[in-house]
């Protein structure tokens, strides 16, 4: 026999055992206050040929994705400001190289 979890009005909670054929209790059978049958989404699992276990989300797959996203934000804000500086390093590089004095001196 399946268990039922039930919730009073003052948001407590009690478990009962109940046939899958008994009605649903409509009050506490120990205070006699209004109750509702509190019900949980099952687990469920599907296996076999075309479902895979990326399907199904987790706590730690959120992270991940999470994490790769903002590691692809922080990348590209440092590809924009490295292309800025080798931008600036062109302009540097454009203009003729200065000899330097002790390899002239060196060569003669």
């Amino acid at each position: 026999m399946p268990i039922y979890e039930y919730r009073r009005p003052d948001g407590t909670t009690f478990e009962i055992q109940q046939s899958f054929s008994d009605e649903p209790l409509k009050v506490d059978p120990d205070t006699g206050v209004p109750v509702e049958r509190v019900l949980h989404a099952p687990a469920v699992h599907f296996k076999g040929k075309g479902f895979y276990n990326t399907d199904y989300g987790t706590r730690r797959r959120n992270r991940e994705t999470a994490a790769a996203a903002k590691d692809k934000d922080s990348s590209a804000s440092d590809t924009s400001s490295s292309s800025a500086t080798a931008k600036d390093k062109g302009k540097k590089d454009s203009s003729p190289p200065k000899a330097d004095s002790k390899a002239v001196a060196g060569k003669s």
